[in-house]
């Protein structure tokens, strides 16, 4: 497992901050929100894209994965969602970054499986993934395996586990990794108070079954990204993102394959 830290949890910072945090805590990628608070986002120029890739490679860092926001199951016409993805694809690659992630926000397969199928071509050209996370209404890994089914290109898409949502949503880790099999590609970690209540908290001392999650990834072999996804844009009261990685650092240790 490679450890990587969201930007997410970094509001109000900037790259330049966001890498001297990742390099501070011992990871070896960023997980890099897009959005224009953070200052990485498809409108950056060629010369902002050159910049950005410069500064995370010479800190000795990877950049895991674009965060990205794209609905690839909502409801509507699909040619905005298809430019949209493209152009995040297209960012991912200036960047040097491996995939960009998706959500679904809807609960037809056949839809996203149909946007995703579009953008193959540009995928597979650029050496990208689409990442779709477990999340909204297809939150669990069976849910999300019957998109990943239907798309049918098992190389420019893959699983987004995140570690937080199947779970929740009453599905036990052995059931979701079960479910998503071969298109398990990425993880992100965190803890929460409970299932009903998502407040994040530090590891271990909220109610994610994170080492039931660990035993079943080292069983698996899994090798991939792990990215902590502290959600502090989303809940400015939690402490900062530095006061959480040590505990995902140590998680990531303890379940290496």
């Amino acid at each position: 497992m490679k450890l990587s830290v969201s930007t997410l949890g970094m509001p109000g910072d900037k790259l330049d901050r966001a890498i001297e945090i990742a390099v501070g805590h011992g990871c070896q990628g960023l997980e890099l929100r897009l959005h224009p608070d953070t200052g990485v986002h498809a409108g950056l120029s060629r010369d902002e894209r050159a910049a950005a890739r410069k500064a995370v490679e010479s800190a000795g860092l990877e950049i895991s994965a674009l965060a990205g926001y794209v609905r690839v199951c909502e409801p509507g016409p699909d040619e905005p969602l298809i430019e949209a993805l493209t152009a995040d694809l297209k960012l991912a690659a200036d960047l040097g970054a491996p995939g960009v992630r998706v959500f679904p926000r809807g609960d037809d397969p056949a839809v996203g499986a149909r946007r995703l199928q579009a953008v193959s071509g540009t995928a597979r050209e650029l050496g990208l993934r689409v990442l779709v996370e477990t999340h909204d209404l297809m939150a669990t890994g069976a849910k999300l395996a019957e998109l990943l089914d239907a798309a049918d290109s098992p190389d420019t898409t893959g699983a987004l586990w995140d570690l937080l949502h199947p779970w929740r949503h009453g599905e036990a880790p052995a059931d979701t990794l079960s479910a998503l099999g071969s298109h398990l590609a990425y993880v992100q970690v965190k803890d929460a108070v409970s299932a009903n209540d998502s407040t994040p908290v530090p590891m271990w001392s909220g109610s994610v079954p994170l080492d039931e999650c660990g035993e079943l990834l080292r069983s698996a072999g899994f090798d991939g990204w792990v990215s902590l996804e502290w959600e502090r844009t989303w809940y400015p009261q939690v402490a900062p993102v530095e006061d959480i990685l040590p505990g995902a650092a140590e998680w990531v240790r303890r379940y290496q394959p």
